[in-house]
């Protein structure tokens, strides 16, 4: 019987788990994450994959959590189920097709189009199963997805915005897509009291009257623009290759989408990283900025109430392996509402930068007002 015929009308998520760990020998040894107060237990066929996580996650405390969630990594070939996945809407702005889904009676399926990978997310199954180690990323963003649920499921509320702490001071960046948050935060991160908490995923909620944010274990991801143009990033490629980089006009080193992982604590050096701690929010930075501006850039103050068209910078969809408290899964036309952003971001200071893209300018400007 051929593998698609199995997977032809499948309804639960335990028939899926089945067939997707069917003929499978997972190692006696096991990889265990804290992120705060969330454990996560990762278990794999491959010792291998599961040395690499450790390396990529070796930031993380190694506290011991008494209830943790179980994530199976099943490294193997690509899984072709026959199954009629539907593709997942993209965000206003992104173009083409990236993940695919099927939805079970308790769970949900979902494939990434372009490598094939499978992912199983339900209540009690959390499986990733296909050529884990050529597209690891896509394993360690299920993984983070996990803490993404956990935290969403506490009243945490997802941002698109990078974070860090600028001398104690928690400062969110964020900005549409290629605007350079991640760029601007490693910038940042030249000051040796700084601490790196996130690349572009933050999560705020209300504690008191103020606000508290929190990151995820997923290191910086960078494009090559990014990389080049940064001394402390010149590990991460030969001479040679950064020499063929810079010879591209701007605008297509600009577009260029390559990405590259920053392991913050071997370039930055140690306690530099802390994706695991609230930590109270001093203010937000939209960038706003232009290519073709010519004028010099600025950073204002703003009234995110008067200014609601800023708010798409920010809100982010928690995506096809969200699943709310009661097991309920996210639809993809539902649309992002602005109400939680404002009534967190009230208790917030904002602020708007415009004018020409410049980040030493706009550093030194960040700096001026959180760094001392």
């Amino acid at each position: 019987m051929s593998l698609a015929v199995k997977w032809a009308g499948i309804l639960e998520a335990g028939h899926a788990a089945d067939l997707l760990m069917q003929g499978i020998s997972l190692g006696e040894r096991s990889l265990q994450l804290a992120t705060g107060d969330c454990g996560l237990v990762i278990r794999s066929n491959s010792q291998p994959l599961l040395d690499r996580l450790a390396g990529y996650f070796h930031h993380l405390p190694k506290n011991q959590i008494a209830s943790s969630t179980e994530v199976v990594a099943i490294e193997g070939e690509e899984i072709k189920t026959g199954l009629p996945f539907i593709d997942w809407r993209r965000e206003a702005g992104k173009s083409g097709r990236k993940d695919a889904y099927v939805d079970l009676a308790d769970g949900r399926l979902v494939r990434k189009v372009r490598t094939g990978m499978l992912f199983l997310q339900s209540e009690r199954w959390r499986i990733a199963a296909g050529p884990c180690m050529a597209h690891d990323n896509q394993l360690i963003n299920f993984i983070n997805s996990q803490v993404m649920n956990w935290l969403q499921q506490r009243q945490w509320l997802i941002c698109h915005a990078a974070g860090l702490l600028l001398n104690g001071k928690g400062i969110a960046l964020a900005g549409f897509s290629g605007g350079g948050k991640s760029t601007l935060m490693l910038h940042l991160m030249e000051q040796p009291k700084s601490r790196y908490l996130t690349n572009d995923r933050l999560f705020l909620r209300r504690q008191g009257v103020s606000v508290e944010a929190m990151g995820i274990p997923k290191l910086p991801r960078i494009n090559p623009g990014t990389l080049v143009n940064n001394p402390r990033l010149s590990p991460l490629i030969d001479e040679e290759r950064r020499e063929r980089l810079l010879q591209l006009p701007k605008q297509a080193l600009w577009e260029l989408e390559e990405k590259f992982d920053v392991d913050v604590e071997r370039l930055y050096g140690p306690d530099r990283i802390d994706t695991s701690t609230p930590v109270p929010l001093e203010a937000l930075v939209i960038l706003n900025w232009n290519r073709h501006d010519r004028s010099p850039v600025r950073l204002a103050k703003i009234d995110i109430t008067q200014r609601r068209e800023l708010l798409s910078a920010v809100m982010k969809s928690p995506g096809p392996f969200y699943q709310d408290g009661l097991g309920n899964f996210l639809r993809d036309d539902e649309p992002l509402q602005p109400a939680p952003y404002l009534a967190l971001l009230k208790s917030v200071p904002v602020y708007e930068v415009t004018g020409r893209i410049d980040f030493n300018a706009l550093s030194g400007l960040c700096l001026e007002q959180w760094g001392s």
